[in-house]
């Protein structure tokens, strides 16, 4: 299956640039995969096509202030963005520049607040970096990092947290799971008051999300991986759900990547943590979910292979068609789309 196969065409300002005033309200695509249809709706309608019985599964990942900048020094600016933890203060980093910044180049960042050493230059030419400092890492992150927003996102976000969904609560992303930007307490009070059943898995949202896929066959791409765990209280709610003949709706692409990797074939999940670099495209078997709440994703890129897995490509590629025709707005903070 070529790459060029998953293009489409479309125009720059339809790429949201700022989050919409309420988070619920962002325009909603249905798309019934039996029917073949696509009706057009705002978000908060989501409870009208949950069942009692049914589980939503979101991803509690909570993005940290990854992007930050300090001094060589020789006083030369240099940029961060803190990628993974590899163990206690030692994190493997994106630098900029990169040819300037050398095993045992020491930085600093916040005027002292927070000081690095480069320990390796890894493969691929991020760099591994020990990070001193007093106090708590996080809470210094959050006094001089900034959101690391994506690279098609030219705008400066006013509110941190809008980049953050309402229930984010582990540390460790360095990009949202943007599905769940569109839910709010209220909206999800409704859902469990509807007999819906909520359950958390985390995953830790790499930037290889952004990678574009620079193979011309769709098979021979090689996943990032990304690390994820799972609870026994959610895989109880989700297992419960499944056996009972209730649907399994993943909010995002992250939160069904985690379920289709620890999955039996019967669909049940069971409590682990791990790394996934599991790859969905077409001609995949879902094993665990039965439907997907995600935004739209850039062309020719893994996300968009993954929804038209779910959802057959045609039919997806139709509905992308449909959503630049009636100027949904695209990517992060856009608009949604439920399949089902």
């Amino acid at each position: 299956m070529n790459v060029k196969e998953f293009n489409y065409n479309l125009p720059e300002e339809l790429i949201a640039q700022v989050p919409i005033k309420k988070r619920d309200e962002s325009r909603l695509m249905v798309l019934n995969r039996q029917r073949k249809t696509i009706e057009h709706k705002i978000f908060k309608n989501v409870l009208d096509y949950l069942k009692p019985g049914d589980c939503l599964v979101r991803n509690n990942t909570k993005v940290i202030p990854a992007r930050i900048y300090g001094k060589k020094e020789t006083g030369a600016n240099v940029e961060f963005l803190l990628l993974n933890n590899i163990e206690g203060d030692i994190w493997e980093s994106i630098v900029r520049p990169g040819n300037k910044l050398h095993v045992g180049t020491k930085v600093i960042f916040g005027n002292g607040l927070l000081n690095a050493e480069i320990l390796e230059v890894m493969q691929g030419g991020t760099r591994k970096v020990k990070f001193t400092y007093q106090g708590i890492f996080n809470e210094i992150l959050d006094q001089i990092g900034l959101m690391p927003l994506p690279p098609y996102i030219h705008e400066e976000l006013k509110e941190k947290d809008r980049y953050q969904t309402v229930y984010a609560k582990y540390q460790g992303s360095a990009a949202a799971p943007t599905a769940g930007l569109h839910f709010t307490e209220e909206l999800l009070d409704e859902i469990r008051k509807k007999g819906v059943e909520i359950a958390n898995v985390t995953l830790h949202v790499g930037i290889g999300t952004f990678r574009p896929v620079k193979v011309d066959k769709v098979e021979e791409h090689h996943m990032h991986s990304e690390h994820f765990y799972i609870k026994q209280e959610d895989v109880d709610k989700i297992n419960k759900a499944k056996q009972n003949g209730g649907r399994i709706i993943s909010v995002g692409t992250t939160s069904c990547r985690v379920l289709e990797s620890v999955a039996d074939e019967n669909g049940l999940v069971k409590a682990i943590e791990g790394d996934t670099n599991i790859f969905i495209y077409p001609g995949y078997r879902f094993k665990c979910i039965d439907g997907l709440i995600t935004n739209f994703h850039l062309p020719e890129s893994t996300l968009l292979m993954l929804v038209s897995a779910l959802a057959d490509k045609d039919f997806i590629m139709r509905a992308y068609e449909e959503a630049v025709k009636e100027k949904y707005r695209f990517f992060s903070f856009g608009d949604a789309m439920l399949i089902l």
